[in-house]
This record gives C-alpha cells, structure tokens and sequence, in this order.
C-alpha cells in the first residue's frame, strides 16, 4: 500500500473544510422536495445526512455516552437517532446554515481521526448527490487517505475481512492493497464500494465485480 504522498493532519482539516464548503454548494440550490429525498443511507432523507454531518463536527465524549445510552447500548442507533431528532427540531436553512457553520470546525470524537471526518463527508456528500442526479466529484487526493483509513481500520467496515483474497487497485492515483484477484478503477469508487456503496460497481473492473454488485 503507497504511502508516500498522503496528507498531513492539517492538510487533511483543509480538505475536509473544502468539502464542508462544497457540500454547502451542492444544497443551496435545492428545494424543499430535494430535502426531503431519499438518501443512500438506508432509513436517512438528504436532510438527515446533512444533520449527521453536521453533529459529527460538534461531537464530545459526553454527548456521545448520553446518546449510546439512550439508544439501548447500539452506536449505530444512536447515530441514526441523533441525526433524525436534530432533523425534527431544526428548519432546511437552519441545518445549511449549522453546515455552514462547521465548515472550519476541527474536531474528532474520542476514537476517531481527521481522516474519519474526511471519509464521512466523501461517502456521505455521494449518498446526497447520487439520488438527487447530482454530478459530485470527489478529489483523488482525499479519496486516497479515506480509503486507506478504511483498510487500515475494522469496525465499522471490516474492508479487509470483506474483500479477503481480492487485490483493490486504483487506476487514477498510486494506491492498493489485498492479495488476490484484482478489482480496479478509479479510487472514489473503491472508497464507495468498501463502505457499501452498491452505485459505485458499475465503475469497477474484475472477474468476480458482478458477483460483488449483486451480493
């Protein structure tokens, strides 16, 4: 796996600034209708990805063990939870705004890193932008520290697990990992698929991609 052109720490707040401020780009000139869409993630409209964006820049430890436990023990839930009742309390410009708001904003909750905060707003600015038919372009350079930070972790993704005896090559930047049979293409769709993102296979070369996209 290459590492020699990832970022720095601060270069790494920098992109997810840059993205903090695109993805303010990308909604402004939605409706109220757009708002309302169905994301990617499963159960979450486009505003409620925007809420979690938006709490994931405010995130302290405190706040995170009063709402685990609220949710019943399950991280998971807690997320999806928190997200929604900020939704329900908040108008569509209020939440653009809190975006707006964040775009600076450098915080990590406890366990997590400046790259997990560049991946979330990667894969999340593509789980608004694809269903509402929205050209997103996601950077290489940024793609590229997201999706190491994907394969060096476990929980939440098991990337390794899941793609044990596959090689993940990217065709646009220096970057691969696994031993196996090889799954190519442009690293933003390898970021996608090993965070569950089905769309992006469509991109992606290797004899058993197909299998892949059905499972």
């Amino acid at each position: 796996m290459a590492q020699d052109t990832m970022m720095s720490a601060d270069q790494i707040w920098r992109a997810v600034a840059a993205e903090r401020a695109g993805l303010v780009q990308l909604l402004e000139p939605l409706s109220e209708a757009d708002w309302d869409q169905t994301s990617l993630c499963d159960g979450w409209r486009v505003r409620d990805v925007v809420a979690h964006v938006v709490l994931s820049a405010r995130a302290s430890i405190g706040w995170i063990l009063i709402n685990v436990i609220r949710a019943r023990g399950s991280l998971d839930r807690a997320i999806r939870d928190t997200a929604i009742r900020h939704t329900e309390r908040r108008t569509t410009q209020q939440l653009l705004g809190e975006l707006r708001d964040s775009i600076d904003a450098r915080i990590t909750a406890i366990g997590t890193t400046p790259a997990d905060r560049l991946m979330d707003l990667l894969v999340h600015g593509q789980d608004i932008a694809v269903p509402l038919g929205i050209t997103h372009d996601m950077p290489v350079a940024a793609a590229r520290v997201a999706i190491n930070r994907i394969w060096t972790m476990d929980a939440p993704f098991h990337a390794r697990k899941k793609f044990n005896g596959y090689r993940l090559v990217a065709t646009d930047t220096d970057w691969s990992a696994g031993v196996g049979s090889p799954i190519t293409g442009p690293v933003a769709a390898l970021l996608l698929i090993t965070t569950g993102r089905q769309h992006a296979w469509d991109k992606l070369t290797g004899a058993d991609a197909a299998r892949f996209a059905q499972s």
